[in-house]
């Protein structure tokens, strides 16, 4: 999906001053390259000559990561529309332009891309979501080259630590908000333990970023599991495109395994679900990590991928609502389906929430030339989204969110299961709250 004519955002209610603004690198080349907008052209009113505002969005549409990238036509086309009108920013009206660019799920695309971005195409705000894969290679580009940058959709130890992050010290230009590996090992804990069963857990963790993450004895998952009881069977990395799983069933039915857990992408887990199957592999609890995040992995299981449990980072049933359209997801899910003939996923709050953030950014932002003012006012957020509040600097806001580090937000999480719809073929819902009681259970969970 290419960029579009500028568009630009709803009008502010009042700008908010953020803090001193400074010259920036790029301050005299922004503003003496201004834009005029001609209103005839448009069918508006013209705007001033104040150059359009650029947001620079990189995501994975295709390649083996799309199912992230899915829901991106459709918010980036909502926002546009929101944008028809103006953005009162520093003072001025400008116009914004969104310019969107595929990382075919491969992190050196994504990291030109993203250079390409700042250096051609000289965005003032990039936003960028979708695993490890995409957006470290974005936020570290950013950080290099100071330009101000939101991200989201991957725990924030891969965000931070992943990055050569230091607590004292943290990041300048990338910040981010999503839950984290300490919130999801004690969901998958309670997801275990939904069902009568005998705290045995076989763990299937692969050689990438999130599955080293997640294994590590000390920092990981596993003394979270044990902490909790669990006796937990990891029988060592494996390759993502690992076909043969047998050496992993025969230890979790030598050990009697009526847990089982995984961080796997789809195309893996389905090997090992159908060989599990063959093999005479049936546990009581199934609870698995990125393969079944979304509609279409657990649609692509068949019959099998029904009462698979999932941490649930999303869904129309969270009781927020947007600050900037006060569309609550439920409404947010109805209007995607709608538009798109296809079923939510996780993902379409949090791309919602990235661009709700870049409108509310630059309606405070005193100065929009400055990425010095741009990042100040990120720095200053104080906004309630779809997913819920996010701030990174001050008190937390409420009992649902945290700043570990500096540049992190925390985001709420629950646990979830696919149970069989009325209206598509599986439906995501929340049966354990534990964590948030703020966002209601709406199902019993169910055995395999």
């Amino acid at each position: 999906m290419e960029s579009e004519k500028p568009n630009a955002v709803v009008p502010d209610a009042g700008a908010e001053n953020s803090g001193p603004t400074e010259t920036s690198r790029r301050h005299f080349i922004q503003t003496s390259a201004g834009t005029l907008v001609a209103g005839a052209l448009l069918g508006q009113k013209a705007f001033a000559s104040n150059r359009s505002l650029k947001i620079g969005y990189v995501s994975p549409e295709t390649g083996p990561l799309a199912p992230f990238g899915e829901t991106d036509k459709f918010v980036v086309s909502e926002f546009r529309k929101l944008m028809q009108g103006g953005i009162q920013s520093g003072g001025t009206t400008r116009s914004v332009e969104i310019l969107v660019r595929d990382s075919q799920s491969n992190p050196n695309r994504t990291a030109e891309v993203a250079s390409s971005l700042i250096k051609s195409d000289k965005v003032d705000l990039m936003l960028v979501a979708g695993t490890p894969v995409t957006v470290n290679p974005v936020a570290d580009v950013c950080e290099l080259e100071q330009v101000p940058c939101i991200s989201s959709d991957i725990p924030w130890q891969a965000f931070f630590f992943g990055r050569g992050g230091k607590p004292q010290q943290g990041f300048d230009w990338t910040y981010h908000f999503f839950w984290g590996s300490e919130t999801v090992a004690e969901i998958m804990a309670d997801l275990f333990s939904g069902l009568t069963t005998n705290k045995v857990v076989g763990c299937l963790w692969a050689n990438d970023t999130e599955g080293n993450l997640f294994s590590d004895k000390a920092h990981g998952f596993p003394p979270v599991f044990e902490k909790r009881g669990f006796k937990v069977i990891d029988t060592g990395r494996f390759q993502d495109n690992s076909t043969d799983f047998s050496a992993q069933i025969s230890a979790f039915k030598k050990a009697n395994a009526e847990v089982l857990h995984g961080i796997i992408p789809t195309p893996t887990f389905a090997n090992f679900w159908s060989q599990a199957a063959q093999q005479g592999y049936k546990p009581k609890v199934a609870v698995i990590g990125k393969a079944v995040l979304f509609p279409a992995g657990v649609n692509s299981l068949g019959p099998r991928g029904k009462n698979l449990s999932i941490e649930l980072w999303w869904s129309r049933d969270y009781p927020f609502k947007s600050g900037i359209t006060g569309k609550t997801p439920a409404q947010l899910c109805d209007a995607y389906e709608a538009a798109e003939k296809k079923q939510w996923s996780q993902a379409l709050g949090f791309r919602y929430a990235l661009f709700e953030l870049a409108m509310d950014v630059f309606k405070r932002t005193k100065n929009p030339d400055s990425p010095d003012s741009i990042i100040e006012a990120i720095r200053n957020t104080k906004y309630q989204s779809v997913v819920g509040p996010v701030q990174w600097t001050g008190a937390p806001p409420n009992q649902w969110t945290s700043n570990p580090v500096k540049n992190v937000c925390t985001t709420p999480l629950v646990g979830g299961q696919w149970v069989p719809g009325k209206k598509w073929p599986y439906e995501l819902v929340v049966v354990d709250n534990r964590r948030y009681p703020i966002i209601p259970v709406t199902h019993k969970m169910q055995p395999l």
